[in-house]
């Protein structure tokens, strides 16, 4: 089986990624990479449109919030085309519509507002106390180890993301998977990124779509993959309070208020290691028993 990139060489994979192809002012076009996957990750997508999106805007307005529909699974043998549309540009925001299209169809739209940096109030909930560290917790690689059985759930995840748990991850097997109504998880980039703050924010989005909807299955211990459930984004919202880097570490503490119908909902906060809380998500996935 041919290992994942790691580290550095899989920063660079991203970066490559998120370096769409310029076809005219408002249309851009990104591949996906071959990793075998048989639809498109979430995150991939949303963070190319954020690209999208923020190269048609003054770089000095730097992105705010982002609302995106995932419509239909995205193939990654084919390039995906983005199309922005200006929505408006006022004295101190603009706001973009992007959207993904392959085969002629929609598959991923999203809004986006940009700001010029202003001052005013400033608050925010304190971060959790008691956290381990980030390097006082079990690596994917220690999870992996532990349950070699699960090596292919693993290596179909995108690696350009150290993602520590301080929890369980979803894959753990079933028997093995404990309840917990609260999830937390250390990530970075696992690798150095350019200074552009429209990098780190798309980088952002992308790691944002990794875990978010397993606190969903941590509440109730259940698992993806056999024995479990499958599942897939339905829409995903972030919000970016303040200034920060994706290649540092960064807590994302989440939960699930709510989850019917086949449909769970989680949020989640990020708070960097000194405690600042930088951005906020949410997040409703499609939940289904496998065979069901």
């Amino acid at each position: 089986m041919t290992q994942p990139l790691q580290g550095q060489a899989a920063v660079d994979q991203l970066l490559e990624i998120l370096d769409l192809r310029q076809v005219d002012a408002a249309t851009f076009t990104g591949d996906s990479p071959q990793t075998g996957a048989q639809r498109v990750f979430g995150g991939q997508v949303a963070g190319q449109a954020l690209v999208a999106a923020g190269r048609t805007v003054d770089p000095a307005r730097t992105v705010h919030s982002l609302h995106g529909y995932f419509v239909r699974p995205g193939d990654p043998t084919e390039p995906i085309t983005f199309q922005v549309e200006n929505i408006r540009d006022g004295r101190s925001f603009s706001v973009r519509r992007s959207t993904a299209k392959q085969h002629g169809k929609t598959i991923f739209f999203m809004s986006a507002s940009f700001q010029i940096p202003e001052e005013g109030l400033d608050h925010h909930e304190p971060a959790p106390e008691g956290v381990p560290a980030p390097e006082d917790v079990p690596t994917m690689r220690d999870w992996v180890a532990k349950y070699p059985s699960r090596r292919t759930v693993f290596n179909a995840s995108p690696q350009a993301v150290d993602v520590r748990y301080l929890g369980q991850p979803g894959w753990v097997p079933p028997g093995d998977r404990d309840a917990d109504p609260q999830q937390r998880v250390w990530m970075r980039i696992d690798g150095k990124l350019p200074d552009d703050p429209l990098i780190h924010a798309c980088a952002l989005t992308y790691a944002s779509d990794l875990s978010l909807l397993d606190a969903v299955l941590s509440y109730h211990g259940e698992v993806w993959g056999p024995g479990g459930v499958v599942g897939a984004s339905l829409d995903h919202a972030l919000w970016f309070h303040r200034d920060f880097r994706a290649d540092e570490w960064f807590l994302y503490d989440s939960a699930s208020p709510s989850a019917s119908r086949a449909r769970g909902l989680a949020s989640g906060r990020m708070f960097t290691r000194d405690g600042r809380h930088i951005a906020s998500a949410v997040q409703e996935g499609l939940l289904r028993r496998v065979g069901a």
